[in-house]
């Protein structure tokens, strides 16, 4: 395959579920790499989600963040791109999300704020301890987040909840739908992730594969969750990994195996890395 950049998911593909980044996994990226790959993180998370040791690598120069809301120099923090839900969007998703038992997040300037006081009880929000670890290091507690929301009265990345029962959840997502001028996603099975109509990983994608000449077909990408699904489907080369939600494997044009498995790493070692 003709491959010149790719970009990859975090959580349920890149990393194992224990939020691992394996040394094999590492070492298929940096063989990549030396081989002119532009390797690009692309997740849901805040800028100050991503794993220090990813960042770490000399080859990560940029990233996509909050589902493509934010484009940037992994080094510098420079900003490429932005598309922010406006305020009135965002207000009107917070007051559904408010409705119901959730842990909820508003993201500005690559920072994720969180409520203190549903922070002290994650684990009624959250499926596996790693993820509960995650959240409590990234998050900036905040009293209210709907206070902090009226305060900063900006745009915002990201507007997130997660959903202590799931059946809150569904009558949320109903409503969420009939909101116009947003798209909403999720990359677990509690969560609801709402961005500004068409922001998405893929799209994101694409802007990077403008800058660097890259085209379409030479773009490919990994992924598990709902929030991947536009970007398997946008770029050239969509791979979901063998734990990927249904809808996001039917969206793809490969499988490769779990992120417990390394998927990732194998798919780049036997169909991308250029041999002699």
């Amino acid at each position: 395959m003709n491959i010149r950049m790719i970009g990859f998911d975090l959580d349920g593909t890149l990393l194992t579920t224990d939020k691992i980044l394996t040394e094999r996994t590492k070492k298929a990226l940096e063989a990549a790499a030396d081989q002119g790959v532009v390797l690009v993180p692309a997740t849901g998370r805040p800028l100050c989600g991503l794993p220090k040791e990813l960042l770490a690598l000399p080859f990560i120069k940029y990233a996509v963040t909050a589902n493509g809301a934010r484009i940037l120099e992994t080094k510098t923090e420079q900003v490429l791109s932005e598309m922010l839900i406006s305020v009135e969007k965002a207000r009107e998703i917070l007051d559904i999300f408010s409705d119901y038992d959730t842990l909820r997040d508003v993201y500005y300037d690559g920072i994720g704020y969180s409520e203190k006081e549903k922070l002290v009880h994650i684990q009624d929000y959250v499926m596996t301890k790693a993820m509960g670890e995650y959240i409590l290091n990234t998050r900036v507690p905040v009293e209210s987040v709907e206070e902090k929301f009226e305060t900063e009265n900006r745009g915002t990345d990201k507007v997130q909840a997660l959903f202590r029962y799931q059946t809150d959840k569904e009558e949320a997502w109903k409503r969420i739908r009939k909101v116009t001028g947003v798209e909403a996603t999720g990359a677990l099975e509690n969560n609801i992730e709402v961005n500004a109509e068409g922001v998405h990983k893929g799209m994101a994608l694409l802007k990077l594969g403008e800058i660097f000449g890259i085209s379409r077909e030479k773009i490919a990408a990994f992924g598990d969750g709902s929030n991947d699904t536009m970007m398997l489907k946008t770029v050239g080369m969509g791979v979901a990994m063998a734990n990927a939600m249904p809808e996001v494997k039917k969206a793809a044009d490969r499988l490769t195996d779990s992120n417990d498995e390394e998927g990732v790493a194998r798919f780049i070692e036997k169909y991308i890395l250029k041999t002699e």
